[in-house]
């Protein structure tokens, strides 16, 4: 298990195990996290499930393949550190992790 933690708008954590192999999205969802809508299940078709990874992490996750950047162009308030938490496969090198989830993803 791995320790992620989401920071909402309002700057309240919640510090949550995850399991490896299991997309970041998932790990929202599973827990209950509140503003990650996954409307389209993960399929990287909706852009509903926009966080920002800290930018300390940023190296530490895959980059954004060309389907996720076009994705990106469509969420609210992108930032140079947007992505779709679908597209963030968890592993042990992601011990720690810290996201913050935006105050609306439409």
């Amino acid at each position: 298990m791995v320790q992620i933690t989401f920071i909402d708008a309002a700057g309240n954590r919640r510090e949550v195990e995850a399991e490896t192999g299991v997309s970041l999205m998932q790990v929202a969802l599973d827990n209950g996290v509140e503003g990650i809508v996954a409307e389209c299940g993960g399929a990287c078709s909706c852009a509903t499930c926009h966080c920002y990874v800290e930018e300390v992490w940023l190296d530490k996750v895959t980059a954004p393949s060309d389907i996720e950047k076009d994705m990106l162009e469509f969420v609210v308030a992108p930032q140079d550190n947007s992505r779709l938490s679908c597209q963030i496969v968890v592993d042990d090198s992601l011990e720690g992790l810290v996201v913050n989830v935006p105050s609306a993803q439409y």
